[in-house]
Order: C-alpha cells, then structure tokens, then sequence
C-alpha cells in the first residue's frame, strides 16, 4: 500500500458523529405557492369597490348594444379599419386622435397613483373585478374560505365533484359571455353573439372568441394574484410615482405595536401592549395575501379590504378605528401632508395640456380626406390633342356621418383641364374612389416635373370645409 493510499484509509477512520451534514430537504427545495382562500369582508370600502365595480362591468356589458342613428354606437370594425364612437368616426389616417387619448390616459393614471395610490389596481382593473365575480361564484357553491379550504383537502366525492364542476361550469360560462361582449367591440355585436350560438360563426371569430374566454377563465379562474405580482408592469413602476404624501393602506405601526391576543375586559396598556390584536384578518381578506403590517408593499393594491375588516375587529374591541386605513407617510411620523405639491401639480399642468390638445384636435379635425394615387405604368402621355396627359386616382374619405357632396379642383399651372367628374357624392364613413385625368399644352410646362395641388370642397350652405392635397405633375422626356 503507498502512502497516498494509506493517507486515504486515515482520513476515512476520522469519527464523523459531531460532524453536522447538512442535506437539502427535498421538500422545501421548491416549494409552489399556497393557494390563497379569500375570506369575505364587509365594510365601506368594499360596498363601494362593489358597487364601482358593477357600474363599470353594466357599463362594459351595455355598451356595444347602444345605437347610435341606426348603427352600432361604438364599433372598432379592424377589418374595415374604421372605428365608431358615436358620432365620430376615427380613420387611420386618425391615428394621432387615438395617440393623444392614449397619452390623456397615462397622465391620468399618474396623476391618480400619485395623490391616491394604487386605486386602480383595487377598484378598476379588470383583473381585479373578474377575480372577486370569480370568488363570488365560489362563495356561493363551495362556501366560506374554511370551507372552501376543508373542501380542497378532502378526497374526491360526490359533493365535491358537483361544487367542482358547477364552479368550473360557471367561470367558464361567464368567461364565455365576457369574451363574446369584448368581440363584440369589434364587430357587430347582434352578429357575434347570435352566429356563435346557431354555429354561423367564422372560423376566425370562433377563434377569437374562445382564445379571450380561456384567458378569462385562467386568468381570474386561476392566476389571479399571480398577474398582479408577477406580469402586470404597473405594480413595478408605480413606485416612482408615490411621494410621502401619496394616500396610502398604510398600518399604523406606533399604534399597533407591539401586538398580542387580550379580551375585550383587559387594558392593553397594562399588558404592554398596542391596538393591534394580531388575529390575522387583515391577511385573510388580502386578495394578493399580502401582510400590510409589514410595510408598504409593492403587491397591494389598495382595495381597502385589510381597513375594513380591521375596522371590524377595532369596533368589536371597542377601540378607535383607523389602525390600518388610507394615510400618508407623513401622518404616520406626525409630520404635515401637504396635498398640493410639486409633482402632483407638474401632473395636472401636463394632464390640462394634453387634454386641451386632444380636444383642440378632435375640434379642428377636418371630415374629408383625399388621398391622391398616381398610374404608375405611364407618368405621362402624349394624347390625340397633342397635350401631355397624367392620370389619376383619388379617393375621398367622407369621415362624417351623413352623405356628402364635394367639389374637386386643381391649380398649379395655367390653363390645365380636367377630364372627369368635377362632383363626387359619398355616403356617410365611406370612402369613393374617381378616376380621372388632367393635360395641358406642353408649351405650358417649363420643367419635367411640376407642383400641383388638388382642391377639395364640401357644397353645402351651412358647412364650409376645404381641404389640399399636393401632386406632382409630370412631362414627357
């Protein structure tokens, strides 16, 4: 035997019993997320969550049945590229409109975030008024979150296969009358719902329409917290908004602590202890299963929900409400909230001018456009007359909702005629498409290419709008 060898045996003989070998559990090396039972809570916030949040889906259910002039009121028709509201009718050529909405909108969310929170997330997200109609059905078939628990950690029988298929059965159905009122946005809603339902729909909108109702259904079936916490980029960037005046759920820490368990009977003071009685309800009914005691948390959504239930508990307990509630940083170390500050006015200042702006745009938008297309085989011919010739196209965009008359013109050079109908009719949100032609003596032209301008009129007695458009005329080489 050699000496490394001998050296081995040696290491071998070393007694290992206060030796601790620490082994990874394989239990805890991954470890998926505990289901979250939502226990229901009553209080202000929650009948006023509640009753936002019908308000919004009536109005999301209502809305593509409203009419407007014997059409669909709103309809975002993609195939046609021409979208309803009402009495404007937006174009592609209207994108700007729908930029300046869109930007509106944002420093609309930045404005709220910073004076009130995350309010959108608890109050108005679709997420979240989904996921609480979800648990809603599964409060009413499988009962309260102990129950709901107890019945998840039962084996399968028969009163848990119906509560199971009758839950399932309702999401889906539910999910299925969401996505066909979301199609309905986009195509005539009588249409989508009747050709569904006698099996005329098309493929494409079949499609669709299942593909939003699974999303629906895993969505605020099963996800839930998981879109709040994990996918929505909101809850990551909504941080830079607050400010220590921003209204928060916030938990009242100088006052809550230290916490423990008393009777009604008993003096907190004299057992050293704060308001907070640690029973945990304010964790039960966190939708995201968050602890607010903890701090504020980029995973709440400030749906009011751990206010109410321990408002519950502080009233049962005959202390002062408010031990968690929506204040600010400042108000919690004592200092002065100031509720006019340099960012939330900076906020606002953007916000009026960007509205303004929207508004100014969508006041002077012009109802007609004219798109001019040129005869790409031949910039220009000779004609019989001897007078070079160029031909177009055009094609006139009526934006308004009644039918309308036009008058086409054309100047540039001196003295060019036009071949074609001067007059064009066209139907309300439609668009006409007028071949026609111009030529002109070629002693009129100085140079190969020249800059002309279409004019267009709308012939009306109480209307007056015009509208250029320029061209380019050509010559023969």
């Amino acid at each position: 035997m050699n000496k490394e060898q001998e050296n081995a045996n040696n290491r071998l003989d070393i007694p290992v019993k206060n030796i601790k070998v620490e082994r990874p559990d394989p239990v805890q090396e991954y470890k998926p997320r505990d289901q979250i039972y939502v226990r229901k809570v009553t209080g202000f916030f929650q009948q006023l969550r509640q009753k936002m949040n019908f308000f919004f889906l009536g109005l999301f259910a209502v809305l593509p049945w409203l009419t407007y002039n014997g059409e669909q009121a709103i309809l975002l028709d993609i195939a046609n590229q021409r979208f309803t509201f009402w009495g404007l009718t937006l174009w592609p050529q209207d994108l700007t409109l729908l930029a300046w909405l869109f930007i509106v909108s944002a420093f609309l969310l930045f404005f709220v975030t910073t004076f009130l929170g995350r309010v959108w997330c608890g109050y108005l997200c679709p997420q979240t008024v989904w996921t609480f109609i979800f648990i809603w059905f599964e409060e009413k078939i499988e009962g309260t979150a102990n129950q709901r628990k107890k019945l998840d950690s039962q084996k399968l029988n028969a009163n848990k296969l119906w509560r199971k298929t009758l839950k399932h059965s309702c999401w889906l159905f539910f999910s299925l009358l969401t996505s066909l009122t979301f199609v309905g946005y986009f195509a005539p809603v009588e249409e989508v719902f009747i050709n569904f339902f006698t099996f005329n729909s098309s493929f494409v909108i079949v499609s669709v329409v299942l593909f939003f109702a699974l999303c629906t259904y895993g969505n605020a079936g099963w996800m839930r917290e998981i879109m709040c916490l994990h996918m929505c980029p909101y809850a990551r960037f909504q941080s830079a908004m607050f400010d220590k005046d921003t209204l928060t759920v916030s938990y009242d820490y100088n006052r809550g602590e230290t916490r423990g368990p008393r009777s009604r009977k008993q003096d907190p003071k004299e057992l050293g202890l704060g308001d907070c009685i640690d029973c945990n309800l304010c964790v039960q009914v966190c939708p995201t299963g968050i602890d607010i005691r903890n701090g504020l948390q980029y995973e709440c959504i400030n749906c009011g929900a751990c206010v109410d239930a321990c408002d519950g508990v502080m009233t049962k307990m005959k202390y002062d409400t408010g031990l968690i509630r929506y204040t600010t940083e400042h108000e919690l170390e004592g200092k002065k909230v100031h509720l006019i500050r340099s960012k939330l006015v900076g906020y606002a200042v953007v916000l009026l001018v960007m509205t303004s702006l929207l508004m100014w745009e969508i006041t002077h938008r012009v109802p007609v456009s004219l798109d001019i297309i040129r005869d790409r085989t031949e910039l220009a011919k000779e004609n019989f007359n001897g007078d070079i010739e160029n031909v177009y196209t055009l094609k006139v965009l009526n934006k308004s909702q009644t039918d309308n008359t036009y008058r086409l013109s054309v100047k540039g050079i001196e003295n060019i005629q036009w071949h074609g109908p001067k007059e064009v009719t066209v139907k309300a949100a439609s668009v006409q498409m007028l071949p026609m032609s111009l030529s002109v003596d070629p002693f009129e032209l100085e140079e190969y290419m020249t800059d002309i301008i279409f004019v267009i009129e709308l012939i009306s007695d109480e209307d007056e709008v015009s509208l250029e458009h320029e061209s380019r005329f050509f010559n023969k080489r």
